[in-house]
């Protein structure tokens, strides 16, 4: 009785292990380095050295039926877990997205479209606390990509049961955290030029819409956002403008943001590239003067192999929205080597 038993414990070990083999996948992994010299005209600059690190872990495979999965590990600066995230095809509807509310999905995918050669403009180096777009990927959401839309239409459905909810490990929840933001969703469309007669066109448009909770103290709604942009490739050059709203449903502090940015860049040739990047946000406020918090950047950008050197010169005013504090309005330069392997 042992001795079968044995056997046959052997034997079925040797089926999950061939099974195993056969549906084995492996993770690749990917990384980069950015090292980062940055002068401030109009404050101390201290320590002008940054380094930034990331780290990715992808793998992907297909089941029997034909489904595929994929999942995404990620770290950022200094080997710190930022974000995880699971996709499953299904061929004949397509791919939903499992993600803990850091990749940006939904609206936040179009916070900023503007053309640039390395950053947006307000997120070159200096702190300017602009708010842009961010939808429902603030906390852990499920998007869909259905794969039935015509060609050179990409759409996209996002939505989070909690969007002010942390991030949980599997079997787990976020519990009952302190943020008004409930319920939301996101959709958000893409369309190239050639569903719209003009060949190098992108539209991107999205809305997103937040319940609140109305209890709250300086809460009267829902959060609401929606953006357009486009951006149009010719030659050598392309440009691009953005607009976008939040409505952050509130009856006191702050009420609304209007933003709006635009952007050209000039690819000299296959590693050179210049280009200027413009984004202005307005702060309506409910009682106190309404702030326009604005960046302005020239960059230069040249690669070559798996290295890039960047090159920034910043201008900013009124950042995070106060147009009296000392360092208000700055002036930055920023050179970066960048590497990928």
């Amino acid at each position: 009785m042992n001795k079968l038993t044995k056997i046959g414990a052997s034997a079925l070990c040797g089926s999950l292990a061939a099974v195993s083999a056969a549906h084995a996948g492996e993770l690749t992994v990917t990384g980069g380095a950015d090292m980062t010299w940055i002068s401030l005209d109009k404050e101390v600059t201290g320590n002008p050295i940054g380094i930034g690190s990331n780290m990715g872990f992808t793998g992907s495979g297909e089941l029997d039926n034909g489904i595929g999965v994929a999942l995404g590990i990620y770290h950022a600066n200094t080997n710190s877990y930022t974000e995880t995230n699971i996709q499953i095809t299904v061929p004949s509807l397509g791919t939903f997205q499992v993600d803990q509310g850091s990749t940006g999905t939904g609206i936040d995918r179009f916070d900023d479209v503007t053309p640039t050669v390395w950053e947006e403009s307000h997120g070159a180096g200096v702190a300017t606390g602009i708010d842009t777009v961010s939808g429902v990927s603030g906390g852990a959401n499920i998007e869909y990509t259905p794969n039935m839309m015509p060609d050179g239409i990409t759409a996209r459905i996002a939505f989070s049961p909690a969007v002010g909810g942390g991030k949980s490990a599997d079997k787990g929840s976020s519990g009952d955290d302190a943020s008004t933001l409930q319920s939301g969703f996101g959709v958000v469309a893409q369309i190239d030029g050639n569903n719209l007669g003009m060949d190098g066109l992108t539209v991107y448009a999205g809305l997103s819409n937040i319940g609140q909770d109305s209890a709250a103290t300086g809460i009267s709604g829902d959060k609401d956002e929606r953006t357009i942009a486009f951006k149009y490739a010719m030659g050598a050059f392309t440009i691009g403008a953005q607009v976008s709203e939040e409505d952050l449903g509130t009856s006191s502090g702050v009420k609304q943001y209007d933003n709006m940015g635009y952007g050209v860049t000039f690819s000299v040739n296959d590693n050179l590239s210049i280009g200027y990047n413009h984004f202005e946000s307005d702060q309506d406020n409910h009682t106190t003067a309404d702030v326009t918090a604005e960046a302005s950047s020239v960059q230069i950008a040249y690669t070559m192999g798996g290295a890039s050197i960047r090159l920034a010169e910043i201008q900013t005013s009124n950042n995070l929205y106060n147009s009296t504090a000392t360092q208000a309005d700055d002036d930055a330069t920023v050179i970066s080597l960048g590497l990928a392997f």
